[in-house]
């Protein structure tokens, strides 16, 4: 009798999770859109508040350096909190945040709507991570984690095309009040949807940096860095690479763009699948691939067709090792899973960074066609690292 009872029950729980997971996904869309959209924004806010571009500019610095900064810290002391109300939370701020974007009346008032968020968005990552891993079981969670990131695909994809149309529709300040109606919408279905999760234990600071101090996770960590650095040295100048080195007409470049980011949904489902049968091996995979990819690129400019074979390589890969990283990073940790999935956030924007100026320093001495080189160099140091890097694995199971 009792199996009779339970079954539909626990069938409805593992629905109801699911659709948790399908939230938390959504929710990473919106918060993804919310740190880009920026970009496609600048121009016109820049306009309107009198500004250079260049200081605008800065707001982009200023989000990325906050997420690299304070999120690790942030999340350590955070991340004992019950999760459907951090999620709850975490949202109502970026619906404030927006709103504070959307009237400000300089660039002070504007910077700090992009402060704040910048402040919950590696909370969000860290503990998004983990948390959808806990909805559905360890069997399950690499697919899970994998579906949550397919918002930030989906937002590089659609958000951001999509945010700078409705930017000409409605204006920038109009985009951020879009944004901030959506942040309080998630909010609510979240208080609504989203199963209470038992309180993580509190584990102090000190703790948690204990994980600081294990060769194998602090290896993961340089590894991630080194991946990112790979992936931004490149994407990060791509358009201007479609452009200059294959002649893409700039009318077209953006669609060419947005077919790297079709390509690359299949790459994050493909993540999330290979990752649960070894991280570190998923990693090098991923990491080979898309250094084949993106050296490719320059020979296969020429034609057409090869040049999307290579795209095609390059934007699998290149979003595949967003779960893959996450994973392998959190699986490395023994401990305070969620302060290692921040700071994998954290090193993930330390190589974003250091990929944009090596690119650019790259384009500055040895020219725009030589930039995937550098880059597909860089990936294959990583590939090499990863096997380094496996000799350090404990003698546990963490990864």
């Amino acid at each position: 009798m009792s199996m009779t009872t339970s079954t539909p029950a626990r069938s409805a729980q593992t629905s109801g999770n699911s659709l948790s997971v399908l939230l938390l996904a959504i929710c990473a869309f919106v918060i993804v859109t919310t740190e880009f959209i920026i970009v496609g924004l600048l121009p016109g806010l820049a306009r309107d508040l009198d500004i250079p571009v260049s200081l605008a500019g800065q707001l982009v610095t200023l989000f990325a350096f906050t997420v690299m900064l304070a999120g690790p810290f942030l999340t350590a002391m955070l991340s004992h909190l019950e999760r459907k109300r951090l999620f709850v939370a975490i949202l109502v701020l970026f619906a404030i945040s927006n709103v504070a974007a959307a009237a400000a009346p300089n660039i002070w008032v504007l910077g700090l709507g992009r402060f704040l968020p910048a402040l919950a968005l590696p909370v969000f990552w860290g503990t998004a991570s983990e948390t959808a891993g806990d909805l559905v079981g360890p069997e399950r969670a690499g697919k899970a984690i994998s579906q949550v990131y397919m918002g930030i695909a989906a937002a590089m994809v659609f958000g951001i095309p999509l945010g700078t149309l409705a930017a000409d529709a409605v204006g920038w300040r109009g985009t951020f009040w879009v944004l901030a109606f959506i942040s309080l919408l998630m909010a609510g279905l979240l208080a609504v949807v989203m199963p209470a999760i038992a309180r993580p234990q509190k584990v102090g600071a000190a703790a948690q940096a204990g994980i600081l101090k294990d060769r194998f996770f602090l290896g993961n960590i340089v590894l991630s860095v080194l991946v990112f650095t790979a992936m931004f040295t490149a994407y990060t100048y791509l358009a201007d690479t479609l452009e200059k080195v294959a002649g893409i007409p700039t009318s077209q470049v953006g669609w060419w763009l947005m077919g790297f980011g079709v390509l690359g949904l299949g790459g994050n489902w493909l993540g999330g699948h290979f990752v649960g049968r070894g991280p570190l091996a998923a990693t090098g995979v991923a990491t080979l691939v898309l250094s084949l990819g993106m050296a490719a690129t320059t020979p296969f400019s020429g034609s057409h067709a090869l040049l999307i074979v290579a795209l095609a390589a390059w934007g699998i890969a290149n979003t595949a090792l967003y779960p893959i990283c996450q994973v392998r990073v959190m699986k490395a940790a023994s401990h305070a899973q969620a302060l290692a999935g921040t700071l994998n956030v954290s090193m993930a924007n330390a190589g974003i960074g250091l990929g944009a100026i090596i690119g650019g320093a790259v384009i500055e001495h040895l020219g725009i066609e030589n930039i995937c080189y550098v880059a597909a160099a860089i990936g294959i140091l990583a590939v090499l690292t990863a096997l380094l890097v496996a000799r350090l694995k404990p003698t546990d199971n963490r990864a």
